[in-house]
């Protein structure tokens, strides 16, 4: 088993030359305008070992917004301030096997979000988020995320006012079907705290940053915490092609349909990446084709090799 320390910087150009062709399989989400205009064929990475070596390749200068990349995060702050017994009442652990923003599935489960890395999980989540209002509650999570990872989250203003316009009908009726069934407090206050934690926004080095906090022992969270989160990654964190793509890499990873994804490689670093071409499930196809062939090139899976 090699570590993320024996990468060469020849290795990481090579699997990044190849995961970038795979972007043309994949098509960039036209649903949100601001998000429509970013360029298919981006291509970013950034890797941090448990040592702190750092990296990178591509085009790492890019600012995209995290999306559902933020949801293992918001989890993590909840368990660290709440606790996993108070926090687990809200929220099940089970995959899904439907769309991530699927009504049917909540109402098939009597309204309990089945997963917190979905978005009735996530919305759920953000209406429990400590703080007055929704900027209050977003601003909160993005200060203490800057401070325990040591990177550099700014919400988009620009991003959020796209996703305002929008106005996600399918999110507002899975809002009220939560409200309805006692997860959700307030309706409003849960969807623009939701839509503005997915609005914040940084490059691969800061995703990586967070990365590292779900990797490795830094003192600042709590061991058992950090397995829960990593656990529903691995099992939830792709939508319905999560068990896939443990089969396949063997990681706990989260994407985001701004082309985000992370791979967490536990004890050992953190995998960032940026590519906003999906597939049809909202994972960025470049980015797990180069997760893919970094973890079978390093030996990284969890399983073992």
């Amino acid at each position: 088993m090699r570590g993320l320390e024996t990468l060469t910087t020849t290795e990481l150009s090579t699997w990044v030359q190849q995961a970038r062709a795979f972007a043309a399989k994949g098509k960039v989400i036209d649903r949100i305008p601001q998000l429509a205009l970013a360029d298919a064929n981006l291509f970013a990475v950034c890797v941090i070992s448990a040592k702190g070596q750092v990296y990178s390749d591509g085009e790492t200068s890019c600012v995209f917004p995290l999306m559902s990349a933020i949801k293992p995060f918001s989890l993590l702050y909840l368990l660290q301030n709440l606790g996993a017994e108070t926090v687990f009442q809200w929220v099940g652990v089970e995959p899904s096997d439907v769309s991530f923003n699927s009504l049917e599935q909540l109402v098939k489960d009597n309204g309990r979000p089945r997963n917190p890395m979905i978005n009735s999980g996530a919305i759920t989540l953000a209406d429990k988020l400590p703080g007055k209002s929704a900027s209050d509650r977003s601003q909160h999570l993005c200060q203490w995320l800057n401070q325990q990872a040591g990177c550099q989250l700014e919400l988009d203003e620009i991003m959020l006012a796209s996703v305002r316009l929008v106005n996600s009908q399918v999110n507002q009726d899975i809002a009220r079907y939560l409200a309805r069934s006692g997860y959700v407090d307030d309706v409003e206050v849960a969807l623009d705290t939701y839509e503005q934690i997915c609005c914040l926004s940084g490059t691969v080095e800061d995703l990586a940053r967070l990365g590292l906090l779900l990797a490795c022992d830094n003192g600042r969270v709590t061991a058992q915490y950090r397995r829960n989160v990593n656990a529903l990654m691995l099992t939830c964190g792709l939508y319905e092609s999560s068990p896939q793509y443990a089969l396949q890499i063997g990681l706990p990873m989260k994407s985001g349909i701004g082309g985000a994804l992370l791979g967490v490689i536990p004890n050992r670093g953190a995998i960032a990446c940026y590519s906003p071409a999906l597939d049809n499930t909202g994972n960025p196809v470049a980015a797990l084709a180069f997760v893919e062939a970094i973890s079978q090139g390093l030996g990284l899976s969890v399983f073992g090799n």
